[in-house]
């Protein structure tokens, strides 16, 4: 006992707060992490939205909207991708579920706490801009007109755009986003664990530059709902959910759902499952070696049989020795590949 007090007495304030306070419990500690950086996603990703809104024009939302919010996701991401994976998206979440990679109550936890994420980072940008959104529409909550500023938080239709287009879009949006993560996390493309927050940051980045303008490129279930609930609560009224006789409020929430599973299999069924393993692509450089070989000896007339696939066993000099990666019963590491290579 007085062994452990001398070494928690040597550590600094915050290694003793954290021994102390650290939540143990894996799965709230994965809740608490898709509720913050979710908050933070959103409550950037809005703000920058107020900014452009309540500004009147003066910032090129075009341009300035999807690299917010990209950067917004990007460091979001990385905030807690050591603890939870850092989702920020029930869509995501639900494609994780459908791989095996998290179980359907986690499922339900980081998607509940990624719309209470959601919810509160819009709080947090209607207190930072409450004076600015005051002077713009005067104290009256309009969610149509010149005046609306509920489309600072929830995503709203362009005029010229149907139920069903509006549809597509998500779907459309949303898959090339899940499309970007799987190729950005599969462990086979050997892209670094530290780059990987800001490649998916940039894919969000890319949708809004390409497909921003039908309805805001929302993409993501919680980055929705949430601020849609907080609208409801802020005094917009419900006007917000019956929104165009309810056709609208259940397509950025249902829409990337279908998305994001529609984009994470193709990526899965027609890229991922065919990309080789190290040792596939040792296999398959020692074969090319050996048929290089047997083609350089042909040229320069050597007497030496070529092999081919009548040859029952190909001369020494042309099969280099890779007995111990096929006739060993022992399990190969990707190190003992690399020594079998040499």
């Amino acid at each position: 006992m007085n062994t452990n007090s001398a070494l928690i007495g040597d550590l600094s304030l915050l290694e003793r707060l954290r021994s102390r306070f650290r939540v143990r419990n894996d799965l709230i500690r994965c809740a608490l992490a898709e509720l913050i950086c979710t908050g933070m996603f959103v409550w950037i990703g809005t703000s920058c939205i107020a900014q452009a809104l309540l500004s009147r024009g003066r910032s090129n939302e075009y341009i300035a909207l999807p690299i917010g919010w990209g950067l917004a996701l990007a460091f979001s991401v990385q905030l807690g991708f050591r603890i939870s994976g850092s989702h920020l998206n029930p869509a995501v979440s639900l494609f994780m579920f459908t791989f095996g990679q998290i179980s359907f109550v986690r499922f339900l936890v980081y998607a509940a706490s990624q719309v209470m994420g959601a919810f509160l980072g819009s709080l947090v940008t209607f207190i930072v801009y409450y004076d600015a959104i005051n002077a713009f529409d005067g104290g009256e909550r309009y969610v149509t007109g010149p005046l609306q500023t509920a489309k600072i938080f929830a995503t709203y239709p362009s005029e010229h755009l149907s139920a069903i287009g509006g549809f597509i879009d998500q779907v459309t949006g949303t898959a090339f986003l899940c499309i970007c993560i799987g190729m950005i996390t599969d462990r086979r493309n050997r892209i670094d664990l530290w780059l990987q927050p800001y490649l998916i940051g940039l894919s969000l980045l890319l949708i809004g530059v390409a497909l921003g303008y039908n309805s805001g490129f929302a993409v993501n279930p919680a980055r929705d709902l949430g601020p849609r609930l907080f609208t409801l609560c802020a005094g917009y009224g419900w006007k917000v959910i019956s929104y165009r006789n309810y056709t609208w409020w259940w397509i950025p929430f249902l829409a990337p759902f279908i998305g994001g599973l529609a984009g994470a299999w193709l990526y899965q069924l027609a890229i991922g499952m065919h990309i080789p393993s190290e040792i596939d692509e040792l296999e398959e450089k020692i074969r090319r070696i050996q048929f290089d070989k047997a083609q350089t000896q042909n040229l320069f007339g050597n007497t030496q049989p070529i092999i081919s696939a009548t040859t029952s066993k190909p001369p020494a000099a042309v099969q280099p020795p890779i007995h111990h990666i096929h006739g060993s019963n022992k399990s190969i590491s990707s190190g003992n590949s690399v020594k079998a290579a040499r």
